[in-house]
């Protein structure tokens, strides 16, 4: 079973996602939360598999939560094109996926699933975006550099980056589910990421990927 909570300060929107979640025989609801204080709040004491976190919230905001609960639980944010300017911020803090917030119910399920498995989960539509907020902010800091990447290692970085999965990316690259797999845990190690939401920073801040790429 995977136990979910539900940050967002709409009470709507909570109600929505409480009934669309429960509905799931794998799938429950453990907690809600109205703002990014009680959010930190009930992870630390339901710990779930994942929680849905809303960007903008009263007392403390969904980045700053982020950021105190992601050896706690993996989060999913469920951000607005408004909010885009926020997503970079939030995957610094630890986010391993990102929704928009009229994101069709059956991909809603299926993220909360991806995200519980150990996955990132980055929409192409706010992939382009987040790297058009990167191209916007010169001044953050460099990451480590590829030196010690190869050269099918960097094609696999820039397609993950752009929002690909691993079926898509075996796809394109026209090799094996698994030798997709391999090239993605040698990144890890080589770039000292934690999963595959830092090998997105990775590449952005390596300049692999821009908003011309």
């Amino acid at each position: 079973m995977i136990r979910v909570v539900i940050a967002d300060d709409q009470a709507l929107l909570r109600g929505s996602f409480r009934v669309l979640v429960d509905s799931e025989p794998d799938l429950t609801v453990v907690g809600e939360a109205s703002t990014g204080g009680e959010a930190v709040s009930v992870a630390l004491e339901e710990r779930p598999d994942v929680v849905l976190m809303d960007v903008r919230m009263p007392e403390m905001d969904g980045i700053e939560a982020t950021r105190r609960i992601k050896d706690v639980s993996r989060v999913l944010v469920v951000t607005m094109f408004d909010l885009d300017a926020y997503v970079y911020d939030a995957l610094r803090a630890g986010a391993s996926g990102f929704l928009l917030k009229d994101t069709p119910p059956a991909e809603l399920l299926a993220a909360i699933r991806v995200v519980a498995g150990g996955e990132a989960l980055l929409a192409p539509t706010v992939t382009r975006r987040l790297i058009e907020e990167f191209t916007r902010t010169p001044a953050l800091p460099r990451a480590k550099g590829l030196d010690g990447v190869t050269e099918r290692e960097r094609e696999v970085l820039m397609l993950i980056a752009r929002g690909l999965s691993n079926g898509e990316i075996a796809e394109y690259l026209q090799v094996s589910l698994a030798t997709v797999k391999t090239h993605i845990t040698r990144l890890l190690a080589k770039l000292e990421a934690r999963d595959r939401a830092q090998l997105v920073i990775a590449a952005y801040e390596s300049g692999l990927v821009s908003a011309a790429g």
